[in-house]
């Protein structure tokens, strides 16, 4: 009988999957990029067959690495519930949640355990943007997409509309920004690399921009927002994320149309028994989402 592959090396194997990327891995993983690696490398030999393709813009799964991926998904999702369920349910709610929602969510939580110090909420953030409760063990997640599959309790949060922002120095800086044309002479801000969020808004104001001119690409969100509030440029966001940094005057809208995509965010948690205050902290983020 073939000796299992180490528990650690399968741990390494599914956050590496989840990224394509050893850089990201390492850094969730909180050791080196050389580790992980050798983790992989040794995980591969051991079972006689390549996981991933090594390319030159980052990682693909074999595959063989496809067919492993939802299998260890499963066993750590198992080993998950039974840490939660045996000997009883932790006395602190898990949530999961995409990192392009943290700008809204995270002050929502904090101002949460400031109300409810006694119903504490642990979160893990992620890029995936869906999740399987049953096999990730989490009491509730956020997810982003169309409407969630029937079999799970679900709370709209809000509809993602898409507006440019900018830092309102931008405005009237010394390239103004005033009409859409205007955007050609100004750093485009992309919160991901298929800059399909600027090609549907543009698509429709009805204009015919190319954005050939000064573009940077970002990995989240988040990120592309920190630089548009610099004043580095003009970036695309969701509004209905951002509401506190236009609130607070850090980014502005140089243009009142807001694009919906047809996707949103959604609270959802599963039907049977629900941990103490559950129930509660869900219903508080809908009704925050709503003001």
């Amino acid at each position: 009988m073939k000796r299992l592959p180490p528990l650690p090396a399968l741990h390494t194997f599914l956050v590496t999957a989840q990224h394509c990327n050893f850089t990201r891995a390492a850094q969730q993983l909180h050791i080196t990029q050389g580790a992980v690696s050798r983790q992989i490398a040794g995980l591969e030999a051991h079972l006689g067959y390549a996981l991933f393709v090594r390319q030159a813009r980052g990682l693909s799964l074999t595959r063989e690495g496809q067919d492993w991926l939802p299998r260890v998904q499963q066993v750590f999702g198992l080993i998950e519930q039974g840490v939660r369920e045996v000997g009883g349910h932790s006395a602190t709610l898990q949530l999961k949640a995409p990192t392009c929602v943290m700008r809204w969510l995270l002050p929502r939580l904090m101002e949460w355990q400031a109300l409810r110090p006694d119903v504490p909420v642990e979160l893990t953030t992620t890029v995936q943007h869906g999740v399987d409760l049953r096999r990730e063990g989490f009491d509730a997640a956020v997810v982003y997409g169309e409407a969630p599959a029937p079999g799970l309790q679900v709370r709209k949060l809000f509809d993602e509309q898409l507006t440019p922002v900018c830092a309102p120095s931008l405005l009237d800086g010394p390239v103004p920004l005033r009409e859409v044309q205007d955007l050609a002479r100004h750093m485009v801000l992309h919160p991901s690399r298929d800059e399909q969020d600027w090609r549907l808004w543009l698509q429709a104001c009805g204009v015919s921009l190319p954005l050939q001119g000064p573009r940077q690409h970002f990995e989240t969100l988040d990120m592309a927002m920190a630089m548009a509030s610099q004043g580095t440029g003009v970036a695309i966001g969701d509004w209905a994320l951002i509401g506190d940094d236009l609130r607070g005057g850090r980014l502005c809208m140089p243009f009142a149309l807001k694009v919906r995509t047809g996707k949103g965010y959604y609270l959802v948690s599963q039907g049977r028994a629900q941990p103490p205050g559950l129930v509660e902290l869900l219903d508080w983020l809908a009704g925050r989402a709503s003001l």
